[in-house]
């Protein structure tokens, strides 16, 4: 069951929760993107986004990606684990159609999840 609308604090994370990730994260990358990962007390997973001007100059292309990155972390969410995670943009991140940046989120979604429920992976 997937809940479209939920509380604002359960997608945002406060900069203090955005060191606590930063902390021997578990990571996921491919081509103009990280995930970092990490556990949290919470019994929902929550979001964090690190999309600067230096990487997408205009507002408009960051926008694109943050819509992209927010729509499959909520159409993901009831199968992530309970963990702070923080999407960060990477150059040329701009040259990534929707498609393919919707199926490579999903990728990492799951191969996080992976490595937070069995960690020696």
């Amino acid at each position: 069951m997937t809940n479209n609308t939920f509380p604002r604090e359960l997608r945002l994370l406060s900069s203090r929760d955005f060191d606590q990730v930063f902390k021997n994260p578990v990571r996921a990358s491919a081509q103009g993107m990280l995930v970092l990962a990490k556990h949290n007390n919470l019994d929902k997973p929550r979001l964090g986004l690190v999309i600067s001007k230096k990487v997408l100059k205009r507002a408009v292309w960051r926008n694109r990606i943050k819509r992209i990155v927010r729509e499959t972390f909520r159409n993901s969410q009831d199968n992530l684990p309970k963990a702070d995670l923080v999407f960060i943009a990477r150059p040329k991140i701009g040259d990534i159609s929707n498609s393919e940046l919707s199926s490579t989120l999903q990728r990492l979604w799951n191969h996080v999840s992976r490595r937070l429920d069995n960690p020696q992976s």
